[in-house]
Order: structure tokens, then sequence, then C-alpha cells
């Protein structure tokens, strides 16, 4: 016999067209409901669509339903969790994904009941091949979704065993006709026949054929749906008319139940083709701006805020852990999958910004209020600069100090140079004045500068040093203009000559290196697509100038291009044509990776500007980095008869997270990129997406996506939906880095450089030219009780060879913190005893663990409670 397993729930997408707020006035209708007939009816359960953002926020309007919430958790009627927003699965740091599920997890227990432990993602477009990996760190070894699965090419069954990278496997559950195969609208519940018989039968058929299953999983709901009444007498009513017994069941029981199966085959990948849905293969490139910010964020959190914490609370500075799950949370908000896709609406986007701005001012002022204390109990003079090290190892080289003072003749006592990166003037004020013991004096503030001072430093792992610069005869060295148009170092030389940048490492020329490429977007704010008729334009460098200091070479290369305005006039006979503008810049200094910044002046709407670099290996092989692991990609060949079996077309546009390296025999070549996502491979080149700008949410009938619009905007009532916003007119910039190494390609070598390359320089001086360069400097108040802080202070220091992933107070204890070491390699990695006995090896929700390796792209981590 064929059992359907029906599990009700809604899909809560928490904005889209539609605002969050939106959306939290519909949850006061539909979770009320809900709440209401569980309590009335015990035979039914509903899933509240496994995230608790939004159980957060309906009880914000009902704090009243907290009893009821929790009581029908105990008895297994309602599910929550265990995500705390429904994560985008490709686009987001590993980290991130991690705390969604740390924080989902810990708030579900600290205020509802036992959370609903299924990797359950019904809606996100498309999975790293890492996920399992991820999920198995917080103790779920079963994973639910939608998208992504082939039958023909990946797995014969909607029910397989999922492998990560490494050793770990999910139990993998997908339902091909997506989270509303059974779906009862109010017209089903009045004609369960026909409902039956031309729905749910068909589907059940197909699943059961597809792989021989005799439990199929039925998701019942879709988006904002409510509960349908009295659901055990429809499904009693629907056994009359099925040819299957139809079962209600919930997504935990189901896990079990597929857990007892035998013989499940077995896949290893992304979950990224588009068969029976779609996943959107280029929405890495939409919006980018935002997916930029994003990215800083991240990198704000986890190389600056965390790591300053646990500084902070060793040296008796105390920052509460709901700042930092707060801001998390807005991050968090941010990584939906339709959110930091960029399929929404302006509306939203301007939310999400705002949620950015939110979330950057959270930990500024974190940040802020932990060095402002530091210099505070340090007693700081006005010439001492505290610059911290959040790294774990012992660090010398460059660091940027950010100074004020009256006079750029300045030096730092013990650095060889001292290079002024960013200035700005103040002039003299008149009539300042300041606050007294006895009232107010009057004074005549000096004129002073605002500087960022590169300086050599050392400072101690995990830590912070004291630096101090005095009065000097010579003005602090600026980088000059110089006559060439090339820069070298020992390994590389860029040179600039007819309109071709060109790069020579050793005996390899890389000629025509790198250039930009534009075309028209005829796509939406879900994918790109081609224009017809439109062909791809090379954009031509026109001039270039070299910078120099005593530590680096810089090559900056200018273009500009007239571009048809919109897409009506790439066609046209007399097209109205605007100018856009760009630069990219090369720094060579010690390193073995070139520094690069790309800036445009975009005024063109609806197009698509990509990176192309010239790699010589024709091979179109590629190896991306993703969430703690490399996958390598090589382009599919795609069926001209694509559209018959698929729902759009399986470009080779592909996801990496942080670098993308092209390897041969005896040398490899990186492209790191600060918040770029997305790369195509085509004959020598690797082609990086800048950004593809539009007009619309959804379009009907693209070129790569045929038929109704994504979106919702071609269904019925429905308006077509301009957003403005997502043609991201006015300056755009990226920063990025690459680099040649000699040798077989180096999975260590390369995630150990993504990482360097993402360290800070965090510095603060105690000054009073200007208490608003730091915007909470003026209403930090001196503690009254001294703290006793020492001028050096380390707090631990790891080997090289390590790779931290990140280092952060603890989520399960009052005190203590979490290293978290990350192996994204296919070695075991064998961790020091002396690192183990720091703590107690845990996984993300800090249970113990009998680990004393890394397996291959996997997690460990060290819960420290030493004070």
């Amino acid at each position: 016999m064929v059992n359907a397993h029906i599990i009700q729930h809604t899909h809560w997408d928490r904005e889209w067209y539609f605002t969050n707020e939106d959306a939290i006035v519909l949850s006061d209708q539909v979770f009320t409901e809900v709440l209401d007939e569980l309590e009335r009816n015990p035979k039914v359960n509903f899933c509240l669509d496994g995230q608790t953002s939004i159980v957060d926020e309906y009880l914000e309007i009902n704090p009243q339903k907290l009893k009821v919430i929790q009581r029908l958790m105990k008895t297994g009627q309602l599910f929550v969790g265990p995500w705390y927003a429904q994560t985008d699965a490709l686009l987001v740091d590993a980290e991130s994904i991690l705390r969604n599920l740390m924080i989902g997890i810990s708030d579900t227990i600290l205020k509802y009941g036992d959370p609903m432990m299924v990797g359950y993602l019904p809606d996100t477009f498309g999975f790293n091949a890492n996920l399992p990996t991820l999920l198995h760190q917080v103790e779920i070894d079963n994973f639910m979704c939608w998208r992504g699965l082939n039958f023909e090419t990946m797995v014969p069954s909607p029910y397989f065993i999922w492998k990560g990278l490494g050793d770990k496997f999910v139990y993998a559950m997908n339902f091909p006709f997506g989270y509303m195969t059974g779906m009862m609208t109010l017209d089903a519940i009045k004609d369960i026949p026909e409902f039956a018989k031309e729905k749910l039968d068909e589907a059940v058929e197909m699943l059961h054929m597809q792989g021989k299953n005799k439990d199929i999983l039925v998701p019942s709901g879709v988006d904002q749906k409510s509960m349908i009444l009295n659901f055990d007498q429809v499904v009693e009513k629907l056994n009359k008319y099925s040819k299957f017994h139809n079962i209600i069941s919930d997504y935990p029981s189901y896990v079990e139940v597929i857990k007892n199966k035998k013989e499940l085959p077995e896949y290893k990948g992304e979950l990224r083709q588009p068969v029976y849905s779609r996943v959107h293969r280029s929405i890495g490139s939409v919006r980018t701006k935002m997916k930029i910010e994003n990215f800083k964020l991240e990198q704000k959190i986890l190389k600056r805020v965390e790591p300053l914490m646990l500084i902070a609370e060793r040296n008796g500075i105390h920052i509460s852990k709901g700042l930092l799950r707060r801001l998390w949370k807005k991050i968090l908000q941010n990584q939906a999958h339709d959110s930091i896709g960029g399929c929404v609406s302006d509306n939203v986007a301007e939310d999400i910004f705002h949620r950015i701005k939110e979330a950057n001012e959270i930990a500024d002022g974190i940040e802020n209020l932990i060095v402002k204390r530091m210099a505070d109990a340090l007693k700081l003079k006005s010439n001492e600069v505290l610059v911290f090290n959040t790294t774990t190892e012992n660090y010398s080289g460059s660091k940027i100090v950010h100074v004020v003072a009256d006079s750029k003749k300045i030096h730092f006592k013990g650095s060889p140079y001292n290079i002024i990166e960013k200035e700005v003037y103040f002039p003299e004020r008149k009539n300042a004045y300041r606050m007294i013991a006895t009232g107010f004096e009057y004074f005549d503030e000096p004129a002073y500068y605002e500087l960022d001072i590169k300086i050599n430093v050392n400072v101690p792992a995990l830590g912070y040093t004291v630096v101090e610069f005095e009065k000097n005869n010579e003005k602090l060295e600026t980088a000059i203009e110089i006559d060439k148009t090339e820069i070298s170092n020992n390994k590389y030389k860029l040179s600039f000559k007819d309109g071709h940048l060109n790069l020579i490492v050793g005996d390899r020329q890389y000629l025509d290196f790198v250039h930009l490429i534009d075309s028209a977007n005829d796509g939406d704010t879900y994918d790109y697509s081609p224009l017809e008729g439109d062909t791809e334009l090379s954009l031509k460098f026109e001039t270039a100038k070299v910078y120099k200091d005593s530590l680096q070479e810089t090559l900056v290369v200018y273009g500009k291009a007239q571009l048809p305005k919109n897409l009506k006039d790439r066609l046209s006979e007399k097209p109205e044509m605007e100018e856009i503008s760009y630069e990219i810049s090369f720094s060579l200094g010690e390193s073995q990776i070139v520094e690069g910044t790309l800036k445009i002046h975009n005024t063109v709407y609806s197009h698509r500007m990509r990176l192309a670099i010239n790699v010589l290996d024709k091979s179109e092989k590629s190896i991306a980095q993703i969430q703690n692991g490399f996958i390598e990609n090589t382009p599919d060949v795609i069926p001209p008869d694509w559209s018959e079996t698929m729902v759009e077309k399986p470009v080779n546009l592909e996801i990496f997270d942080k670098s993308v390296s092209v390897a041969e025999n005896d040398h490899y070549f990186t492209f790191y990129a600060d918040g770029l996502k997305e790369y195509e491979r085509i004959e020598n080149q690797l082609i990086i997406t800048l950004f593809s700008t539009t007009g619309e949410l959804g379009k009907p009938n693209l070129a790569w996506r045929p038929g109704r619009a994504s979106g919702d905007t071609t269904n019925e009532g429905h308006v077509m939906m301009e957003t403005p916003l997502a043609q991201e007119i006015g300056e755009y910039k990226v920063t990025f880095g690459f680099n040649v190494e000699e040798g077989r390609f180096n999975e260590f070598k390369v995630a150990k450089q993504a990482e360097k390359r993402l360290e800070q320089s965090i510095s603060y001086q105690k000054q009073k030219l200007n208490v608003f360069i730091h915007r909470l400097d003026n209403k930090i108040w001196p503690l009254q009780n001294e703290l006793d802080v020492p001028r050096k202070f380390s707090l631990i220091e790891l080997p090289e060879d390590l790779i931290v992933s990140s280092i952060y107070p603890s989520y399960f204890h009052e005190q203590g913190f979490v290293l978290r070491l990350a192996n994204p390699t296919e070695q075991e990695k064998i961790v020091p005893e002396a690192i183990l006995s720091l703590g107690t090896v845990v996984n993300a929700l800090e249970n113990k663990q009998e680990l004393t390796t890394i397996p291959p792209y996997d997690y460990l981590s060290i819960l420290i409670n030493e004070r």
C-alpha cells in the first residue's frame, strides 16, 4: 500500500513584493486561526514554516498567545524552528548559516519548547554542496527542500542520502511539485473527488513511480495560507476517493519513516538543477550592492565585533550577548532567499538597506564602546593609539591607524614608514565651548587633520598593543605619481600599453589580462536574460597612472564608453547614449596577492557588466570555494531542446564564496572577491559578474526562462511591478585580489589566504579635537570604578597551520567563548593536544563531541570557559 503523508503548513516569506510589516499583519489573522483550530481539534497539527522569527513577531502583537504556543508545541501539534529565518544557502557565509540555526534553536528552546529539528528549506533557490555538514553541526541529520533536483542526472528518487563534501550526510527529502503539492483551496474542499483524482493522486503516483516509494511526502500549504478546519474529517473523506492511503503526518515523523527506508540512493554535490522548478541560476548578480554590503557586515562581525567582545570581557568590560544576537538577527532577516537574492520590490529593498544601516550601527557601537572603555582604562594620551589584532596569530606588518592631529608632521615610533592613506582637513573653529566643573568656558578650536596612516606594528594574537607618535620635522609620506604605466615586484609585472592590460608572471604572459564586457539585460530581479539581437560589448581602457610609496606601487587604469541608455536603445537605429566611466587599480607590495579595486559610475539601465580575466587555460574547468570547502566545475553541454525538459535554461553561471581558481598541473590562478558571487568559464576566460541591473520584479517569456513571470506578476489579478532601485544607478565599487601560485592546487593555502585578506585594521585614539570621529564617543562616560588593564595583551595564540572559522562569546553558556576551527580540505586535520586541552570539544550547539581531529570539509569547536 502507498501511503501519502499529508502535512499542513503555511509557507511564510517574511517579505517579498510585500514588506515584513505586511506579513506581520497577515500573521495576526493566519496564526491566530491556526492556534484556535489546534486548541479545538487535538487530532491535527501544523508547521509554522520552520523559522522562529515569524513567531517572535506574532507574539509582539499577541503576547497573550505565548502559553498557547508553548502548550501546543509540547503536545506535538505545533512545529516551530529550527531556523531563525529561512536562509539562502548559496549567497551567505557558512557562519551565517550556522548562526541562523544556533539562534533559531536556542531561541525556540528558551521561549517556546523543543524546536522542529528538520533541515527544512521549502523555497530556497538551490543549495550548496556542503550543507549536510553544516546541518550536522547542530545535530540535524535530515533535509527537506523543493528545488534543485534532477532525477535523470543526479538521483532517481526524491528520497535519498545527500552527502556533504566530507563524511557527513543527511536523509534528504525533495518535493518536486513544491510545498503546495497537496494544497487545498476552498473549491478543492468542496469537491474532494475531483481534487483527489486530478491533483493529489497524480502527484503521489509520480513520486511513487520515481523510485518505487511507498511512503510519499505531501506538503499541504502555500504562501500565507491559513489552516484547513476539521482537517481530520477532510482526510477521512479524501480516503474515500483517493486510490492511495492518506495519513495526517508531520515533518519529524516523516523523517523517521525515511530513515528506516533501506537502500536509499546517494548523491554528492550542489542542488541547482532547474528541472521541476526554477532555481534562478543568475540571481547571484541581482542587486549586487546589497550582496556586497551583506558580505561586509558578515566580515565585520566575524573579524571585528566578536573577537573584540572576547578581549573586552577578559579585561573586565562586559557587553551584553543580547546585543550580539540582535546584530546577527538584523543580518539574518536580510538573508532569507528572496531578500538576499534581491527578487523583492523596491519597498522591501529599502527595508533591507535600512536593516543593513541598523546592523552597522550596532556593530560600530559595540566596537566604539569597547575601544573607548579600553582607552579610558589605559589612560591613553592623545599621541597614543590602541591597535588591535583580532586574529589568533601574532601579527607583524602593516596596519592602518586612524588618527586626529593638528599637524601632518608626525611619526610613529619604531615604524620604518608612515604613509597617509586618507586625509580630511578641518579648519579652525571660533567660539567653541567645553563643559567644566563650574559651567562652560569658550575657546578657539584649532585646525586639525583626520588621518588614516599605514604603519608597521607588532600586535600579539587576539590582543592589542599601544603605539605612540611624536611631532617630526618631516611631513607624513604620501603616494606620488610617477611617469610610467607599469608596476612590478619580484613576482608580478603589470603593464598598460595600447589600451590593453598585460600581466607577466615568470615565463607566463597573460596578454589582455582583464577587460570589461557589457550586455543588455532583458531579465528581471530573479534572472539575467539576453536581449535578442544584442551583442556583448568589450569596453576599452584608455589611460593609466602609477602611484608609488615606500611599500607598494599602484597602477590605475581609466576608461569610459558610450552605451545605449536602456533596452529599447540597444536595438534602435538612433539610440540615446550615455557615458559610463570606470577605473580599475592594482597594487603590488610584499604580499603574494595583488590587491585591486574596481569603480564604475553607472548611468545605464538594464544591463550586465562583467570582468573578463585571461587565465590562459582553455579547459573551462574551475574550482569554486564554497561554504568550508571547494568544488570543481566544468560547463555542462546545454541541449538545444532544453526548454522541453527544464523550466529555465541551465546556464553555466556558477556560485562561489570568497574565491574561484583555475588550476593546471604546475600552477593555479585564484581570484578573490569581496561580496561578488557569480562567475562563468568560457574558453580561456574566467568571467566575474559585477552586476545585472533591471527595472522589473518579474517578467514573462524570458529567453532563458520561458513562460510565466517569476514573482506572481503575471498571475490573475496581479500587476507588473517596476523596480527602479534595482537599476543601481550611481557609484559602484568592489574590492578584489588575485594571485598565481606554483604547484598543484592547494585547498588549505587558498582558504587561508582568503581569510587573511579579510583581516581588519582596528585602532583607537583618545582625543578631544573631534569627538564625533566615533559616533558614540561623546556619550560614553568614564567608568567610576577603574579597571586594571595591561598595556599589552593576548587572549589566545594558535599555530599558523590552523584556520579559524570564528571565535565568539558562548551562545549556550553564561560564561566562556567558542573557538571554531575549519578544515576546508579533503584531508583530515590534526589538532595539537595543547589546543584541544584549552577546553571542551563541542559542536555548534555547544554539546560535547568526541573529536581529536577535524574531518575533511568539517569543523571542530572548543568551548573555553577559563576566565
